[in-house]
């Protein structure tokens, strides 16, 4: 299968994106409830949800994992990454 680096480019870029947008949406939450809000209305872009203080351990969850994900995009789009060399003696 042929490499289509334009496209998977402009993927990763959609994709980073979106990220980006969740991770904010995740912040602004959390930023929410630990201010004293004792409800926020999540809006995902895909749903919405209220959350609670009771949330804030599973929101904090998926910000890390937005995060994880954000570096990993952003590793793939720019071409970096670590490169594990064994000595051949």
């Amino acid at each position: 299968m042929a490499c289509d680096e334009a496209a998977d480019a402009a993927w990763r870029a959609e994709r980073i994106t979106k990220t980006k947008a969740l991770i904010i949406a995740y912040e602004d939450a959390l930023l929410a409830l630990s201010t004293g809000a004792q409800m926020y209305q999540l809006n995902t872009g895909q749903t919405q949800m209220m959350v609670t203080k009771a949330n804030i351990a599973s929101l904090r969850d998926t910000l890390e994992m937005l995060e994880a994900r954000l570096a990993s995009l952003q590793v793939d789009q720019c071409g970096g990454g670590a490169s594990h060399v064994v000595p051949g003696f």
